[in-house]
């Protein structure tokens, strides 16, 4: 019986230290070999129709992981495009309320529309700064630059109260953190960082009747029948919320299907339990050190002020970690082990 340890072991063999996830996450073994055989499929002129069906099945499996059903997920390419379709539907002065130093995906769109009220709260205010006439509170549900998490269940609580509609980014938290997309109107969450795909994906969850989005960026994959739906307008959208699809990236899908397989069998919960043990470790070490983290409790993500200036001598000693804003930020995923932790610490020492 294969257990967590083994599983991981046998998919990743990472030539560094890596303490990176929260910029990309490491392809698993399987991943690549996937990505391989779909690139042979161009390279050798055979038929395409296994990527498709590998969309379908990765839109399937990240469907489980957020917890609803799959006909309201749709595939895209960024956050920044799913942002920019929810903008695109807001009313001119519609207000929306946002994190300070979000990140820029999950911010930009309202920004740029240049007709809506887009006001910034720092991130533990947001569930007290939702109020009436607030129409969309939008906030990643975890911090790229220091990974603290945003009281979900408050903000729920707070748009609930005040009728705003909200907008949850998991792109710092889908593969770690167990997702309950159905508790918000609109999630979104990119491939290529804890869920270990490539790059070159983004889901989107929507409500059942699509909360008053209009499919601005559709193409053909749009369709209820894509194939019919290749010339002139599309007669009959997608009945789904494939009707938001954008083109799909095949090689990306032939991956990820695989990447998401790996999150499942392992379990989100337990994948959880092993991030948080290690960032606890390394929170520790750096308290015996005199250092003091960002406090984010509950998240693999840890960042220390005053140390991002390290980044390159780390990187130069085989330790992949980020410089955000002067802060060193480490990022724990299933790959890592105690012994990384560990070597991390160690180099600080010094």
């Amino acid at each position: 019986m294969e257990t967590f340890e083994s599983l991981v072991r046998a998919e990743f063999a990472p030539k560094s230290t890596y303490l990176n996830t929260a910029s990309n996450g490491l392809l698993p073994a399987r991943t690549v070999t996937a990505l391989h055989e779909a690139a042979l499929l161009r390279a050798e002129g055979r038929p395409l129709t296994s990527l498709y069906e590998d969309v379908e099945a990765s839109r399937a499996a990240y469907a489980r992981l957020a917890g609803v059903p799959v006909t309201r997920v749709a595939a895209g390419a960024s956050v920044a495009a799913h942002t920019g379709l929810i903008a695109a539907s807001l009313p001119a002065g519609a207000e929306v309320l946002t994190a300070e130093d979000d990140f820029t995906s999950v911010l930009n769109p309202f920004h740029v529309r240049g007709d809506l009220k887009v006001r910034a709260v720092p991130l533990e205010r947001i569930p007290d700064a939702v109020r009436p006439g607030t129409a969309l509170v939008a906030v990643s549900a975890a911090q790229s630059a220091d990974g603290r998490i945003v009281d979900l269940p408050a903000l729920r609580e707070a748009a609930r109260t005040h009728g705003a509609r909200t907008y949850v980014d998991f792109s710092q938290s889908a593969g770690w953190l167990p997702m309950d997309a159905d508790a918000y109107d609109y999630s979104a969450a990119v491939s290529f960082k804890w869920l270990l795909g490539p790059h070159g994906a983004a889901f989107l969850v929507v409500p059942e009747h699509f909360g008053g989005l209009t499919p601005v960026l559709s193409g053909w994959v749009a369709g209820e029948v894509p194939w019919d739906s290749c010339y002139g307008p599309v007669a009959e959208l997608a009945h789904s919320a494939r009707r938001f699809d954008l083109s799909h990236a095949l090689f990306t899908y032939a991956g990820l299907r695989h990447s998401l397989d790996l999150i499942e069998e392992l379990g989100v919960t337990a994948v959880q339990a092993h991030d948080l043990a290690l960032a606890d470790r390394f929170r520790a070490g750096l308290a015996a050190l005199g250092h003091e983290p960002v406090p984010a409790p509950g998240s693999p993500i840890v960042s220390v002020p005053g140390l991002g200036s390290r980044q390159p001598e780390l990187s130069r000693a085989g330790i992949e970690v980020s410089n955000r804003a002067g802060n060193l930020r480490a990022a724990f995923h299933l790959f890592n082990t105690t012994a990384d932790v560990d070597r991390l610490l160690d180099v600080l020492s010094g």
